[in-house]
């Protein structure tokens, strides 16, 4: 495939705190102006929780995650569904909190431009020990007729390498990261996304809510590390057309044209006893 590109918009915002339905009416609004706005919009892609309608961290207290939860799939996302067909956009609506039978988790979803929810995920790695839904237990790409194949992260997924090297070698050429930082460890984040855009040659968006319930500083990295876009603290729409024959030449050619990451994993990778991952499994094809 050649001249494969996807235009993205993270919407770098906060919601209407402590009022759900009010909050889903306003990202209906955005994404509807986002559509009628730029011509050949592709993906929407908004926070983490966004939809929760959370307030600042330390006005938090007394907001109870099984309080928020929704079922999945359920009445939000057949409404996501309907405003998807309606603009004919992918969308990544951040994340939700999911009723996982007695316990709850921090679902991030995937809904096509038929409609269709086409993924889930489960983040991993809760931000611990302050957040305390259920972790998920694997990682999850979906992938654009067309276009190329992507992954789903959520914030504090970005601090254990083996979230992003799992859905590289699952074949993602682009990672959509969505966050929810409003504390000192945000400047570390963003040199963690740049490091993990780096060494597996991937491009990432990682979009961070606004103030004053985020600290936003979204960014949209290439698959050499680059920070094509970062943003400021305030409500935004970051827009970008990630290039992904650039992630195939970077990982065919080297980044810089010289380090060829994937290919050396291929050919050194089956010689290397790794105990803490059980062994080497080749990478998928």
């Amino acid at each position: 495939m050649s001249g494969r590109s996807l235009f993205v918009a993270a919407l770098q915002t906060v919601g209407i705190p402590g009022d759900p339905e009010a909050t889903l009416g306003q990202f209906e609004r955005n994404v509807r102006a986002l559509h009628s706005t730029f011509e050949g919009l592709q993906l929407v892609v908004a926070p983490e929780l966004h939809l929760m309608a959370l307030p600042p961290l330390l006005d938090e207290d007394g907001v109870a995650p099984g309080d928020l939860a929704v079922d999945v799939p359920g009445k939000l996302t057949e409404r996501l569904g309907a405003l998807a067909r309606t603009t004919g956009l992918w969308l990544i609506p951040g994340s939700v909190y999911e009723r996982a039978g007695d316990a709850v988790a921090n679902t991030a979803l995937v809904v096509s431009p038929t409609g269709e929810l086409v993924a889930t995920y489960r983040k991993c790695f809760p931000w611990q020990p302050y957040e305390t839904t259920q972790p998920g237990t694997r990682t999850v790409c979906f992938d654009i007729d067309g276009v190329g194949r992507f992954g789903i992260a959520i914030c504090h997924d970005g601090a254990f390498p083996e979230i992003f090297r799992s859905l590289a070698w699952e074949g993602a050429e682009a990672i959509f990261q969505v966050t929810l930082t409003g504390t000192s460890d945000r400047d570390a984040e963003t040199v963690i996304a740049r490091a993990n855009a780096i060494v597996n040659q991937v491009a990432v968006v990682n979009v961070n809510a606004a103030a004053p319930v985020g600290n936003g500083r979204s960014l949209v990295i290439d698959p050499e590390g680059a920070v094509r876009y970062e943003a400021g603290t305030a409500e935004e729409v970051v827009t970008a057309v990630l290039d992904l024959d650039q992630v195939q030449r970077v990982r065919e050619r080297g980044s810089f044209g010289i380090n060829r990451l994937w290919e050396e994993m291929d050919r050194v990778g089956p010689g290397l006893e790794l105990p803490l991952y059980g062994g080497y499994r080749p990478r998928p094809r």
